[in-house]
């Protein structure tokens, strides 16, 4: 009997075989993440530029675009140079904040080839002051949900991005005013062990209706887990950038200009 069970051991060990899986990788594309947003009634704003690499489906870590040439001009001929600060993060020393119909146009030269794209501000209605506290929410009835609203304008059409976050975690969203033209419309946010005390930040952004389609794509693979967009896409979402040295090496990513409005809420 032993030698029985020695023998069924060492078959069942002869069978572990060590399988590579020999994936097509491409050559790494350049991933563009640059916002650039006024906050209501001219409070301020930022420019937000974030330049990458596409890494391997099963790479943990994204490589940062270091050595780029980032400028953004407007329509009326002014230029602001963007430099890098580590991470791949590149900002400006100009108070650069936009404003109504102007175009902006981000330019960014890497490795001898140009990439381009151009946008105008979008605008975006303000949140409501008040915020409705649920403490009974969620599908157990055991959560906090909170729910902040505004009012969207009649008789056009309207897109909006949501930015919600606390210590607990972020959630963001997209909505088209298609199905509620004209009314009173609440963005949620829930998130595990919210606690009295914690406070949430509540973003509404105007956007236009190519940025929703982007979004919208990108949500439905499931990329609002709040480690960006690009980590590990099962497929290819293109943005407004284009590679005008080379069309068929095309980024991905997004340049934006939007309008935002923000709240703060202390949960109860």
């Amino acid at each position: 009997m032993r030698i029985l069970l020695i023998f069924f051991s060492l078959l069942l060990l002869s069978c572990e075989d060590v399988i590579d899986l020999d994936l097509n990788e491409g050559e790494p594309k350049l991933v563009v993440e640059a916002t650039m947003f006024r906050l209501l009634n001219n409070e301020g704003g930022s420019t937000e530029i974030t330049l990458s690499l596409t890494s391997p489906f099963f790479d943990n870590e994204i490589p940062p675009v270091t050595d780029a040439l980032v400028i953004i001009t407007d329509s009326n001929n002014n230029v602001f140079s963007f430099t890098h600060t580590g991470n791949g993060r590149y900002i400006t020393d100009t108070n650069l904040i936009p404003e109504d119909n102007v175009d902006y146009t981000i330019t960014i030269s890497y490795q001898g080839e140009t990439f381009t794209a151009t946008e105008q501000i979008e605008s975006v209605v303000p949140w409501e002051d008040i915020v409705e506290q649920d403490n009974e929410g969620g599908f157990f009835g055991d959560e906090i949900e909170l729910k902040a609203f505004f009012n969207d304008p009649a008789d056009e059409d309207n897109f909006y991005f949501f930015q919600i976050s606390s210590i607990r975690g972020r959630n963001i969203d997209i909505a088209s005013d298609e199905f509620f033209d004209g009314n009173r419309i609440f963005a949620l946010y829930t998130a595990d062990d919210l606690q009295p005390g914690d406070q949430v930040l509540f973003e509404i952004d105007g956007v236009d209706r190519n940025y929703y389609d982007f979004q919208f794509v990108l949500l439905q693979q499931g990329s609002d887990d709040g480690g960006g967009p690009f980590e590990t896409q099962p497929a290819t979402v293109r943005g407004n950038v284009i590679n005008v040295t080379n069309p068929d090496n095309f980024p991905l990513g997004y340049f934006r200009v939007s309008e935002r409005d923000t709240l703060t809420y202390t949960v109860q």
